[in-house]
């Protein structure tokens, strides 16, 4: 893809080398157009939201509620307000784990995780467990990274109130048979809560044809700025749900004997929000929708294959995640060489890679390792970048050994 030129930050040299960017899992970087329309927001239109009937409100509050929109169509969700901002997939299922669960659950009540998640997908509902009375149970997956999913029908119980689960892993690079899962979970009453924080730069979500009951996602890894992201929720779901938090905006009529909430989206919307990032992420969502995200998917597909035919020829290289279903995400280990030590020689020669548990602890106590180097494709890389990536690795190989 010939897309480089639109992001400007891949200039430049670390150690004086060219930049080479395969940390994108982590975050990905932002194209110009993006980075404009924050700053053009901040110079122009400068104001706060739905609550001003001067002329700079309005357009602001116009420029928010049509992110809202581009955010409802590229996700095919049914109605706006079931689109509500938030500041990443964290916050996302933090609203979801804590509302869900004060209407929902109870003691004794089941939660319904996969051994894969990221921990912003087992902290908030350990902690709403905790509070209940209610149990955490976990799907687990094979060496291969594949989830069980023929466990899934046992697993789900009479007690069970919700299963959370990841779209795409963002240590193994999975994709989950999501739109499988919540056919058996929607055939025995239970919800389900996708995190999609992996999946939405990857491939084409649509949550009606999934009829998934949330799904979360963040900006910052679809070429939006960080602080902003998205919980899509099913109307009915969000209408039986209490507020998260409590201020302006979500607010109806407030005494101080008694507070009534606003409709949707603004139940779950307190406070001021970061409206420029909002219209960085509606940016970025045209910045995709340009490109196109079936394109986009093949392209890192492509690398990924060209990677993978290199990263075979190590020796001593073991892989964690072989799913035949995956995305550009490549998570591996040098022998007994810690990951750590190799991160630091590949950013000598300029070059980004992620080295640690990734916020997925349990994936490495089931490997019994401390953690992994992890190379995160997108759109902009090139197969030059992952020779030189190669290179650099069989350098750090020699050294290390």
């Amino acid at each position: 893809m010939n897309n480089r030129s639109d992001f400007k930050i891949l200039d430049q040299k670390v150690h004086n080398r060219p930049l080479i960017y395969f940390d994108n899992a982590a975050t990905t970087q932002k194209p110009q157009i993006v980075i404009d329309a924050i700053t053009n927001y901040y110079e122009t239109i400068n104001s706060n939201i739905h609550r001003g009937v001067h002329s700079l409100s309005q357009l602001a509050t116009d420029q928010f509620e049509a992110a809202r929109r581009t955010v409802q169509t590229f996700i095919n969700a049914q109605h706006h307000h079931e689109v509500i901002f938030t500041r990443g997939t964290t916050e996302s299922i933090n609203l979801i784990a804590s509302s869900f669960g004060k209407a929902f659950l109870q003691s004794g009540d089941e939660v319904l995780i996969s051994e894969m998640e990221h921990h912003a997908n087992i902290v908030p509902w350990q902690m709403i467990c905790e509070e209940k009375g209610a149990k955490l149970k976990v799907i687990p997956f094979d060496f291969n990274g594949v989830l069980q999913v023929e466990l899934l029908e046992q697993m789900i119980t009479s007690k069970t109130k919700i299963v959370a689960i990841t779209h795409i892993s963002n240590v193994l690079g999975t994709i989950n048979p999501i739109k499988k899962i919540i056919e058996v979970a929607h055939s025995k009453g239970v919800p389900v809560m996708i995190d999609g924080a992996q999946a939405i730069s990857h491939e084409k979500v649509d949550v009606q044809a999934l009829d998934c009951d949330f799904y979360c996602f963040s900006g910052h890894k679809m070429y939006a700025p960080m602080g902003i992201g998205v919980m899509y929720g099913k109307e009915e779901w969000l209408n039986k749900m209490p507020p998260y938090q409590g201020g302006g905006e979500m607010i109806s009529q407030v005494t101080f004997e008694k507070t009534t909430y606003n409709e949707l989206p603004f139940k779950f919307e307190a406070g001021t929000p970061s409206v420029g990032d909002v219209l960085g992420l509606m940016k970025a969502i045209e910045y995709i929708n340009h490109i196109g995200i079936e394109q986009i998917a093949q392209y890192e597909h492509e690398l990924l294959d060209y990677a993978m035919s290199q990263l075979n020829e190590i020796p001593e290289i073991q892989f964690y995640g072989l799913s035949p279903q995956k995305v550009a995400v490549i998570s591996f280990n040098l022998g007994k060489i810690h990951p750590y030590d190799v991160g630091v020689i590949l950013d000598h020669q300029g070059i980004a890679v992620r080295t640690g548990h990734h916020c997925a602890q349990p994936i490495m106590q089931k490997y019994q390792i401390p953690g992994t180097v992890r190379a995160s494709f997108a759109l902009y890389n090139t197969k030059e970048e992952i020779d030189a990536f190669i290179k650099a690795l069989l350098q750090a190989k020699k050294m290390l050994e």
